[in-house]
C-alpha cells in the first residue's frame, strides 16, 4: 500500500464514521423515563441499548484518534514504520488498517 492509498484509505474510514456518529446520535441521546407510559424493562432495556450506543461512540473516538496519529505519521515520512521498535510494518498489516503503528511483534507484546 503506497502512503496515497494510505490517506485515501484513512480519509474513507473518518468519513465513515461520521456517517455511524450521525446514524447512531439518536441511540445516545437522553433516555426519556416516563413511569407511566412504559414499563420497568422497557427502561432498562433503553438505558441499555443507549450505554451501548455511548461505547460504540467511544470506539469511534478511539479509532479517530489512531487515524489522526496515522495521518501524523504520514507528514512526517513515518508511516509504515513501528512506534516501538523501528522495524517496517508488514504490507499486509497496513493494507488491513493503515492506521496501525506497530508491526506484529510489538503488537503482540502489548
Amino acid at each position: 500500500m503506497t502512503e496515497e492509498d494510505a490517506r485515501t484509505a484513512l480519509e474513507a474510514r473518518l468519513a465513515e464514521l461520521d456517517r455511524l456518529d450521525a446514524i447512531s446520535a439518536e441511540g445516545r441521546a437522553p433516555v426519556t423515563l416516563q413511569q407511566d407510559a412504559v414499563g420497568r424493562l422497557s427502561r432498562m432495556d433503553a438505558l441499555q441499548q443507549q450505554a451501548m450506543a455511548q461505547a460504540e461512540e467511544r470506539r469511534r473516538q478511539a479509532e479517530r484518534g489512531r487515524i489522526r496519529a496515522a495521518f501524523e505519521r504520514l507528514d512526517q515520512g513515518e508511516w509504515g514504520w513501528c512506534v516501538t521498535c523501528g522495524e517496517e510494518i508488514a504490507a499486509g498489516r497496513l493494507t488491513n488498517d493503515p492506521s496501525v503503528a506497530t508491526c506484529v511483534g510489538c503488537a503482540g507484546r502489548s
